[in-house]
């Protein structure tokens, strides 16, 4: 018989969705937003609210944060004759070169994106990401925060305002370098961690800085022929010290987010032995991989065909993850970014 995931095709991942479940806007408060609880060796499912998770996770877990914090990087500029133009900026190359995403500027032109600063575009790679060359600043880093705008995802149909700047974050995001956010992270507050900790839960933080590859669809019918984006990570020695300690004691490893399980998944040895340090992740995990650092995950819902619901297959069980989405579809849950989560165990 072939391996799972040569049986497994791009339409085994499709799911109906209705488009008013797509959540266009967070929660009131953060940690009030629905929790569905699966325990993927019985395929049992509770209905709760996140600041359960105070309850459902144990003294001696570990819980494993990514600490990466979304820039500001959605820039809009004007053409010369008036038109509209947008830079999505995906990372620096150096001082005011930037890779990026262009929509309605061909190489060589310039843009103004703000009182003499213009955005030339200088180059493109094999895959059409430009390089963007920025003149009449000293470094446009150090404007992001005034002239960019927060990268909501192309699924929330408004413009960023106010409040996206801070609920399109994590309380814990300190290191800047994604252009989405870790949604699963949203979750939490400042006071549910405090508890969490006061219980004995540990925390421990890693970073993976989410690139657009996120979005990127699935387009090879056969799964194992799609390819991931590399995406920078990086593995504190306290953290992977954190982990393994716990994975020796025989204490459970519990990731937040499909970023926090490829970050462990790509830092682990074969024994499951957390290596610290820092690199490019293009893991891709789908129905057929073997788990060897994480025992359960914090996650949202996801897009129907995409690399994430497949992450959360081969972690629950590809008939339980479907059969968990369809509930949570007639339960009403919110989906998407800024939608409810799912804790598996």
């Amino acid at each position: 018989m072939p391996p799972l995931s040569e049986q497994l095709r791009l339409a085994d991942f499709d799911y109906e969705l209705p488009t008013d479940l797509i959540a266009q806007t967070p929660a009131p408060v953060r940690d009030r937003s629905r929790l569905l609880v699966l325990d993927r060796r019985t395929g049992d499912v509770r209905h709760l609210v996140f600041s359960d998770m105070s309850g459902l996770l144990r003294p001696g877990d570990v819980l494993v944060l990514n600490d990466t914090r979304v820039f500001p990087c959605r820039v809009l500029g004007r053409k010369p004759g008036g038109g509209r133009a947008e830079l999505f900026l995906l990372e620096e190359m150096g001082l005011n070169r930037w890779r990026a995403l262009v929509r309605g500027v061909d190489p060589g032109k310039r843009v103004s994106v703000a009182a003499g600063i213009d955005a030339e575009v200088v180059g493109a790679d094999e895959e059409g990401v430009r390089t963007v060359l920025f003149h009449g600043v000293a470094d446009i880093r150090a404007l992001l925060s005034e002239i960019g705008r927060v990268p909501l995802p192309p699924y929330i149909k408004r413009e960023a305002d106010a409040s996206d700047r801070d609920r399109y974050q994590t309380v814990y995001a300190v290191r800047e370098g994604a252009v989405a956010a870790p949604t699963a992270g949203l979750h939490f507050t400042g006071e549910l961690l405090a508890a969490l900790r006061e219980k004995g839960v540990e925390t421990v933080m890693v970073t993976l800085h989410v690139g657009p590859g996120t979005f990127q669809p699935v387009r090879s019918e056969n799964i194992a022929g799609h390819r991931m984006h590399a995406e920078r990570y990086e593995v504190p020695a306290v953290s992977a010290d954190a982990v393994n300690r716990a994975r020796n004691e025989g204490r459970r490893i519990i990731a937040v987010g499909t970023t926090g399980v490829r970050t462990l998944e790509t830092a682990a040895a074969e024994d499951g032995t957390i290596l610290p340090g820092e690199g490019e992740s293009s893991l891709f995990i789908h129905p057929g991989y073997r788990f060897r650092a994480v025992d359960g995950m914090v996650t949202n819902f996801h897009l129907p065909k995409s690399t994430l619901l497949m992450l959360v297959a081969a972690f629950a069980g590809h008939g339980q993850t479907l059969s968990a989405y369809r509930l949570a579809v007639a339960e009403r849950y919110r989906f998407y970014s800024y939608g409810d989560a799912m804790f598996i165990q």
